[in-house]
């Protein structure tokens, strides 16, 4: 049975539907969330909460992308809570990155492969905790749109559906974004693969 299907089977009650669409989307919307936050116990409650938000109002839900539609109750539950707090803990991308769809991890996919030594693996988990320290600098609303569209992939549209915002104001967050974590990463450069230091470009 397709999503749509499910869905339509969802909006009309059945709980069960909805449990299977769940299942197919929730680990991408624990990531945006833990990427966000960086703490993997408010990750899981803003997760539950936003899946809890989506059942509520799924009769609103009138087709297109379900998960922008999905990840834009994850991001308000997101900023709910970062409104709440005084400040954020960091928390290390290596320690919590859950798989992707394709089994890699996450970040890591980007800088390595299984054939790493000891001393590369070493090198990679530096690096990891160094993006991570520059994602956390990131002011909120531009480390969301990273998030999404760096970290998780999702296109230019997806994410502008899922924040609620133009897609101009997408691209110029994104870029902004990406310009700091550049400034950001070059003081650990020695960590870059040699492309990056060359290029002066964060990987996308």
């Amino acid at each position: 049975m397709d999503e749509a299907e499910l869905l339509r089977q969802a909006q009309h009650g059945d709980l069960d539907a909805f449990n299977t669409v769940v299942l197919a989307h929730q680990t991408r919307a624990y990531n945006v969330a833990l990427r966000v936050l960086g703490d993997g116990e408010a990750a899981a409650d803003a997760t539950q909460d936003a899946f809890i938000s989506a059942y509520r109002n799924l009769r609103s839900y009138r087709g297109g992308s379900f998960r922008a539609w999905l990840l834009r109750i994850v991001t308000n539950a997101c900023y709910d809570e970062l409104r709440r707090r005084k400040r954020r803990p960091a928390t290390s991308l290596e320690e919590l990155a859950p798989e992707t769809e394709d089994g890699e991890p996450e970040v890591e996919a980007w800088l390595a492969t299984r054939a790493d030594g000891p001393e590369r693996l070493s090198e990679r988990g530096e690096l990891v905790a160094a993006i991570q320290d520059c994602l956390d600098r990131l002011p909120d609303e531009f480390r969301i749109v990273a998030v999404l569209a760096d970290v998780q992939g999702c296109g230019y549209d997806e994410v502008a559906q899922a924040i609620g915002k133009p897609l101009g104001t997408v691209k110029s967050r994104l870029a902004r974004a990406r310009a700091r974590l550049r400034d950001c990463l070059q003081r650990h450069g020695e960590l870059l693969p040699a492309a990056f230091r060359l290029q002066g470009e964060v990987p996308s």
